[in-house]
């Protein structure tokens, strides 16, 4: 009989103690696990995010309120820029693509954020990697709409469907127009999931969307340090054309209004940018002059997402997971401290049956050996427990944060960290063994025979 087997013998004798202490190990490795996996997928979906774009460009303001709003539809944007600013950024000598984005609107069911953009928006990668896959034609006509995947699940909408949308800002007022989805987006895992695009066409064609001509006028002569007249002159041709259709909305009451909006009266909430360049290191450059470029104006601002929200995942999220693991780590201590006590106050009842075994010619380092063992059996044991507890609640936890947020979690994700949990606990096992088996060492055969 080797020593591995007497010392789980030894444990077995004692299970409801053993079975309490090495419980306790599992449950504060598994809460580690948990929180390690769940951390590193949350942190992963985060900075991937919107990673296919180089910058984000928006008004002045918060870089981390442009990124929430523009990105994760998780904010009220700032504010919005002139559509002649879209048109400039189409052709600056960095840019290969500007998307638009328009934010505000939600839909009547389900409150889901509408983004009104182009057709380009589902040519750049969702993720690194992983292009948008859609079931459906996609974003072609003026009333065209794209669902995420939340989107058709919740609503239970899918191709053909047709939907309204409620005015930004205002609960009680549904646009009249009717969107038709044309698509269906594969689960990205991001929050694209849990939004509606539609054509900026036919979002800038809803009543409200277009800027009034007068603010309009005001708004690009305050944004490009010009006179309204200016404007007025750069216009001149749109101007006739927006009286031209206010006459004749007036005079056809029953006739359909739509009619395409004047760059004038146009604007767009953020643009996404993807630099020129063959590879990253160009782009990137590019990306950095252009930053520069609008910092020393007024203007705009240009923001990096991944930058963004690492900074956001360090300063805020990080603190959190930190604290998280400070507790665990603190349970695991306690847990140690138990199998401590559990393994000292045996020992005081063990000491016939140590003496026995050193009266039959076990030496001094083979008690020790046993009782290292037990507490080595305990932590080990206790600590691939919960290592299979803190994976299963992964997988269980997946799809209900899926289900609430829209967060692609592999359930079967691994965690690099993990590799260190098992070192440690043999490191504390050592630690905690060592005095219970030096009481072993040191017992008085003699004195323990007679007792």
């Amino acid at each position: 009989m080797n020593l591995l087997t007497i010392a789980f013998k030894s444990l077995r004798q004692r299970w409801l103690a053993s079975f309490l202490t090495g419980l306790s190990v599992a449950l504060g490795v598994a809460l580690i696990v948990t929180v390690m996996v769940l951390n590193g997928a949350v942190s992963k979906q985060f900075t991937q995010t919107g990673s296919g774009y180089d910058l984000v460009v928006g008004p002045k303001g918060s870089d981390t309120q442009l990124v929430l709003s523009s990105i994760y539809y998780m904010d009220r944007p700032i504010e919005n820029l002139p559509w002649r600013y879209f048109k400039e950024l189409t052709e600056h000598r960095y840019v290969e693509r500007a998307i638009p984005v328009n934010l505000g609107d939600t839909t009547e069911l389900g409150g889901f954020p509408i983004v009104g953009t182009t057709p380009q928006y589902f040519l750049v990668d969702c993720l690194p990697g992983q292009k948008f896959r859609i079931k459906g034609d996609g974003l072609q006509g003026t009333w065209d709409a794209v669902i995420g995947s939340q989107v058709a699940r919740k609503n239970k909408w899918d191709v053909g469907s047709e939907f309204k949308m409620v005015h930004a800002g205002e609960d009680d007022h549904v646009h009249d127009e009717l969107f038709t989805v044309r698509g269906v987006l594969a689960p990205t895992g991001t929050p694209n999931d849990r939004a509606v695009f539609v054509h900026i066409d036919g979002f800038f064609q809803l009543a409200g969307h277009d800027k009034p001509v007068n603010e309009a006028i005001e708004r690009e002569a305050k944004f490009y340090g010009e006179t309204e007249e200016q404007v007025r002159e750069r216009y001149k041709d749109d101007l006739i054309e927006i009286a031209k259709h206010a006459h004749h909305d007036h005079s056809h009451d029953d006739h359909d209004h739509h009619h395409p909006t004047s760059d004038l009266q146009k604007e767009v909430t953020s643009v996404l940018l993807v630099m020129k360049g063959n590879d990253s290191l160009r782009r990137s450059n590019a990306a950095m002059a252009m930053q520069n470029n609008l910092q020393k104006g007024f203007q705009a601002q240009a923001v990096n997402v991944v930058g963004v929200m690492a900074r956001l995942l360090t300063n805020l999220v990080g603190n959190i997971r930190d604290a998280f693991l400070v507790l665990t780590g603190l349970i695991v201590i306690v847990s140690g401290i138990g199998i401590f006590v559990s393994i000292y106050n045996s020992m005081s009842d063990r000491k016939k049956e140590i003496a026995v075994m050193r009266a039959l010619g076990a030496r001094r380092q083979t008690v020790f050996s046993i009782i290292l063992l037990e507490s080595l059996l305990l932590c080990v044991l206790g600590g691939l427990v919960g290592m299979a507890i803190g994976h299963g609640l992964v997988f269980i936890a997946a799809p209900i944060i899926e289900a609430r947020s829209g967060l692609l979690i592999d359930p079967f994700q691994f965690d690099l960290m993990e590799l260190v949990v098992i070192p440690v606990l043999i490191g504390m096992a050592m630690l905690v063994g060592l005095l219970p088996g030096m009481s072993a060492y040191n017992t008085d055969v003699a004195e323990a025979l007679q007792s």
